[in-house]
């Protein structure tokens, strides 16, 4: 009869056994994360020692040969995961500008990625773009050295310098054509009979005369840009199928605060006498230059063909830092990770952590992935995917099939910070999306895939905005909220552990209409 008791207790302590270990890696995640948190760390090295990482740039293939030491030193299985290729690469160096002259300034500017920097330190004067054929034969010999202000207002992009771009060109340079013969005709009867015609106003296209203006020695054009300033990357150059190392643009693409824009257009308004002068280490880089997912993986003890994902994209614009855009995905992905791992946790279902690369290129390199893991997607949990600001979930809504289990995965976020709320709600069923979104997750919903993020909220008043930084000058380090952001690595490692370990995948049903 002892014995038999004894057989009992023991098999008893064997099915307590996984649920004790689980407990105990829950309850060591909660005390790094009060402890040892180093999501500002992983910040800190991403945006400030490699900074803005865009694809085709040294900092970005630096940015994921440290993460991939990082997953390795942590004791995960990680790997780089060819992802595509741009025809050519882009390191951008300090810039500088300033007005010479009585009432000189320092300038405030920024250039988009993958458009040409200045040959050196270069000086001239500034002229208004020209409109019309009559205007551009008016000013053509004082291009030649000149700075060029052009119309139109910032919004990231470049100048359309494609073939598409040259014939919306060449029909308003028509329009204009005719507009110039009615103001023609105005003028003289303004003259003639003493009428008070106003003159029509012409057509506007950013560099309308672009290739003349380049080829009358232009050294460069600016365009007026609201402040914090933005700046993307030349998108159809980088799409078109002819780019390579030969054929790339010669002349700066200036975006400069508006405020100081105006006071130079005025200044020429005024034909008073200064210069300007920039310095601006725009670099290309030979290609074609490969890119790569970061892809890193604790392997499930049980169903290790099952899988939760936990993703941000590493790519970032290069005007700022990528601190928030997506440094709030990367640094609390990579952060989780290292809690888990150090947890001692053997989650019953893979979790994979992915960098993807090629974000802001076009969803690229989750795109790649998907491609490439067709098999894996039916069998993905959930993916958990990042890319927004710094605010921490507060909460997550789910489909009323999951929503008993995630009450019960979420309930040690309590644990972490009572100050924090946290709650589950039922959702209602959506459509799934049948083209990409503005995140990598989008790519994975188009497919059927689970990608349901957390509710987030600056529910203690830090007054942060987001399109203050998205995409723009801004977009640093310091944007970042440190207790937010260890908020959201504990609760991300929590929740992902808490999902991979549940003892049947969760259901899908009532998750997309």
């Amino acid at each position: 009869m002892k014995k038999l008791v004894l057989t009992c207790a023991a098999l008893a302590c064997m099915a307590l056994a996984p649920v004790t270990a689980q407990d105990a890696a829950t309850k060591k995640i909660i005390e790094i994360g009060q402890t040892d948190n180093q999501v500002m760390h992983q910040l800190d090295i991403l945006t400030n020692r490699f900074g803005g990482r865009l694809i085709g740039s040294d900092a970005y293939e630096n940015a994921a040969e440290w993460m991939l030491r990082e997953f390795k030193r942590w004791g995960i299985e990680a790997h780089l995961e060819e992802a595509g290729e741009v025809p050519v690469g882009f390191n951008r160096g300090p810039w500088f500008g300033r007005m010479l002259g009585e009432n000189g300034m320092t300038l405030h500017f920024a250039t988009p990625s993958y458009t040409s920097g200045t040959k050196g330190v270069q000086k001239g004067h500034v002229v208004m773009e020209p409109r019309s054929d009559e205007e551009f034969k008016r000013i053509k010999t004082t291009l030649k050295g000149a700075w060029v202000l052009i119309s139109g207002k910032n919004t990231g992009w470049p100048i359309d310098r494609s073939a598409a771009g040259d014939s919306i060109r060449a029909e308003i340079k028509k329009e204009n054509a005719e507009i110039a013969k009615k103001n023609q005709e105005l003028r003289r009867r303004n003259y003639m009979n003493g009428e008070k015609n106003e003159m029509l106003p012409y057509k506007e296209f950013p560099g309308l005369y672009y290739k003349e203006m380049v080829e009358a020695g232009a050294l460069g054009f600016i365009q007026s840009a609201p402040v914090p300033i933005r700046a993307l990357y030349d998108r159809k150059m980088m799409n078109d199928p002819k780019t390579n190392f030969d054929n790339l643009p010669e002349v700066p693409d200036i975006k400069l605060d508006e405020h100081q824009f105006d006071i130079i257009k005025q200044m020429v308004a005024e034909r008073r006498t200064f210069e300007l002068e920039f310095d601006i280490r725009n670099h290309f880089k030979l290609g074609p230059i490969k890119y790569h997912n970061v892809v890193a993986t604790i392997k499930g003890s049980k169903y290790p063909d099952e899988c939760v994902i936990v993703s941000g994209h590493l790519d970032a614009y290069d005007v700022a830092t990528g601190g928030i855009d997506c440094g709030t995905g990367i640094g609390p992905m990579m952060e989780a990770a290292r809690m888990i791992a150090m947890s001692g946790a053997k989650p019953k279902r893979s979790i994979i952590f992915i960098g993807f690369a090629g974000e802001e290129f076009g969803l690229l390199g989750a795109q790649a992935w998907v491609k490439a893991h067709k098999d894996k997607l039916p069998k993905i949990a959930n993916m958990f995917n990042r890319d927004s600001g710094p605010e921490p979930p507060v909460g997550i809504s789910v489909p009323q099939a999951m929503y008993d289990d995630f009450v019960k995965i979420t309930a040690p976020i309590k644990l972490i910070r009572p100050d924090y709320p946290f709650e589950v709600k039922v959702a209602e069923p959506r459509p799934k999306p049948t083209k990409m979104g503005g995140t990598d997750a989008s790519v994975f919903a188009m497919e059927g895939v689970p990608t349901i993020g957390f509710t987030t909220e600056d529910f203690k008043g830090y007054n942060f905005e987001y399109q203050e930084i998205w995409h723009t000058e801004r977009d640093l380090y310091t944007k970042n909220v440190p207790e937010y952001q260890e908020h959201t690595a504990t609760a991300t490692a929590i929740i992902a552990l808490g999902v991979a370990n549940l003892e049947k995948q969760l259901s899908r049903e009532g998750l997309y209409k």
